[in-house]
């Protein structure tokens, strides 16, 4: 009987690997292994922990709660093994690359432009990660992420967070919807339940939206923006995706609060790194001066 008293360090660089690419094929691109011996590794991490690490899905693999825990555990020790032992000018401190998360749109736009200015400013490479709040703040705790734009607060143990941009959101649509009420006009949404709508209509009518139709559903607001310019609907975006279309007239405001409904988002490192590392204090630096 095989020993499972223990998984290899093999076994747990490359369970690491699936964690962090999210696919198994990624993962054995990246390894130079076949699927069928990275999907053994995990089974043999599976048989130690004495749980599933991984959902397999129709896109990929999903990290289970205890896959995460495990990760949070040992990938930073993975990571500083194969930094001591890699060859010299190999991973060196100037080639380590920075790795960035945060909401596709708002780095895209607002930082993809300038991407040579951070990458200047850290003298190592960038490497940037999309995703959600919550699954960004796990790869910055498991030690797969640096530097985290969250556009939720980080409450989380090791983690370092300070608030440095307000995101102000316009309720738009396209100019042939002007005069209508709002609760008439089809919305395109991010997801069903209508997160950033249902928001705005609390901080603006002081209550839930009651019977908005939804045109579309399309997680992504670049993809929304287009939507809403090809007037399907309405949707509720943010002011720096769309005051170029507000002042050319291709959109229009169907609604103006006196105040305007804010989105804070947060800078998060883990707790000591940007002390320890120049890089990385660089990096959170730039990113607050070219988000604004």
């Amino acid at each position: 009987m095989a020993d499972v008293s223990a998984p290899s360090l093999d076994h747990l660089r490359t369970f690491v690997t699936v964690h962090r690419t999210g696919s198994i094929t990624r993962a054995a691109q990246l390894l130079g292994l076949s699927q069928a011996t990275v999907s053994a590794h995990v089974q043999a991490v599976e048989a130690v922990v004495g749980s599933p690490m991984f959902e397999r899905g129709r896109d990929g693999v999903t990290t289970t709660p205890k896959g995460l825990e495990l990760a949070r555990q040992v990938a930073a020790h993975l990571d500083a093994i194969e930094d001591a032992v890699s060859p010299p000018g190999l991973v060196g401190d100037t080639e380590r690359a920075v790795h960035v998360g945060g909401p596709a749109e708002i780095l895209s736009l607002m930082v993809v432009p300038r991407i040579a200015e951070l990458i200047a400013a850290a003298n190592a490479p960038i490497r940037m990660t999309f995703g959600l709040a919550q699954e960004l703040l796990d790869a910055l705790t498991s030690g797969a992420l640096d530097v985290v734009v969250s556009a939720v607060p980080p409450q989380r143990e090791g983690v370092t967070a300070v608030p440095f941009y307000d995101e102000e959101f316009v309720l738009v649509a396209a100019a042939s919807w002007e005069g209508r009420d709002p609760e008439e006009v089809p919305v395109v949404a991010y997801a069903e339940n209508l997160p950033i709508v249902r928001r705005y209509w609390r901080s603006v009518f002081g209550r839930a939206p009651s019977a908005l139709r939804i045109a579309g559903v399309i997680p992504d607001l670049r993809g929304i923006r287009e939507a809403v310019l090809g007037g399907i609907g309405m949707s509720v975006l943010p002011a720096y995706m769309v005051e170029d279309d507000l002042r050319a007239g291709a959109l229009i405001a169907l609604d103006d609060p006196e105040v305007a409904p804010l989105n804070t988002l947060y800078l998060a490192t883990r707790s000591g790194d940007a002390e320890r590392y120049p890089a990385i204090a660089a990096v959170a630096e730039s990113l607050r001066r070219l988000i604004s």
